[in-house]
């Protein structure tokens, strides 16, 4: 998949720039504010029809215009597509002339994204990675977003019923129904996580190794907190149940649903130690951006095609030999890097440079 011609206009601080981008990796550089990030932004539009940044369009909107326009010419499956986004009273697709609701463009072109928000993968608590690892299943499975949704519905449901029970023995009946709703949507979560990360592990093991220059070692891991065994759904399903049904008296002193995999958490370790308390900022760094290429490795895995790389604020807190990895050692990726110390760049060996001052390319 690649971008072969972009064109921006009116997004943002960006009134009108155009690029022609390389097949490889291409860097836009310049200092703070310039319009770097938005550009990668305008680009990441096309794949999950929002920002990674805002979800106000008329944040995305030029202050001197009334709406934004993006046109991309992309190759992707072996065709040539033009795809167009209009932000303004609304948003209006474009894919060939042909108009699309966000729901049936996504999909029609891959690509990943990195920014110094996705630090929260290494530095945060469990809700990052578990969405991180739930938003990257649902793009590859829809259904899954489906299961999740009714499963964090259930845990809510069960949550009120046992601040109820104290008062209405009664209600032990509903709970029944909730935890065996749970019990189904659990045991598909788990399988499905279980099943992604070990797929997603073989890749970061092999990027990470290479950011490193072999130095260290990147595993990922789920981390069940209360561990619900099983080789199949039917027996998850059921060592789930057995789980909340033993649960329950603490539970109801808690008032809140204390297993389940919405208390489960992905361990990251390099060398064996946990990277959020033992990891420096470069190996935090790299152990995210590990993270975010594996998942486009898993992308490609099941589309057949090799996602864009949107790489923002990639290049600092990192040593000269991982920066030329990702430089020069990423292949047959398109890349878009933007940093903006030129200087990082210098051992580009293949490649487009692009400057970029007060939302104009040069």
């Amino acid at each position: 998949m690649k971008v072969t011609e972009l064109e921006v206009r009116n997004f943002r601080n960006i009134k009108n720039a155009e690029i022609e981008p390389h097949s490889g990796v291409n860097v836009i550089f310049g200092e703070n504010a310039q319009g770097k990030t938005n550009l990668l932004e305008s680009i990441w539009l096309f794949t999950a029809c929002r920002s990674f940044r805002s979800s106000k369009d008329n944040e995305l909107i030029n202050f001197n215009s009334t709406k934004a326009e993006l046109s991309m010419d992309f190759s992707a499956w072996d065709r040539v597509q033009q795809a167009h986004l209009e932000i303004g009273e609304g948003r209006k697709f474009l894919l060939s002339g042909i108009k699309k609701s966000p729901t049936q463009f996504m999909g029609e072109f891959l690509a990943v994204v990195f920014s110094p928000v996705h630090l929260s993968l290494i530095k945060e608590g469990p809700y990052e990675r578990r969405r991180f690892v739930d938003t990257a299943i649902s793009q590859l499975k829809p259904k899954y977003a489906a299961s999740l949704a009714q499963y964090n519905k259930a845990i809510q449901q069960r949550n009120v019923l046992l601040k109820d029970l104290v008062y209405h023995s009664e209600l032990y009946d509903i709970l029944d129904v909730w935890e065996d709703r749970i019990a189904f949507f659990a045991s598909e979560i788990i399988r499905q996580r279980i099943g992604y990360i070990n797929k997603l592990s073989q890749y970061t093991d092999e990027i990470y190794r290479g950011i490193s220059s072999g130095k260290e070692k990147l595993s990922i891991n789920y981390n069940q907190q209360t561990v619900v065994w099983g080789d199949s759904r039917e027996e998850l399903y059921e060592n789930m149940k057995a789980q909340l049904f033993a649960s329950r008296k603490n539970d109801i002193i808690c008032g809140y649903t204390s297993v389940g995999p919405h208390r489960d958490d992905i361990n990251v370790e390099i060398d064996g130690l946990i990277a959020k308390s033992f990891g420096s900022q470069g190996q935090q760094r790299s152990a995210a951006l590990a993270m975010k290429l594996g998942e486009a490795a898993v992308v490609k895995s099941f589309s057949d095609e090799q996602p864009v790389a949107l790489l923002d604020d990639v290049m600092s807190e990192l040593d000269k030999s991982r920066q030329n990895y990702i430089l020069n050692h990423i292949k047959d990726w398109q890349v878009f890097i933007t940093c903006c110390d030129p200087s990082a760049v210098e051992g580009l060996k293949t490649g487009k440079k692009f400057e970029m001052k007060n939302g104009k390319i040069y």
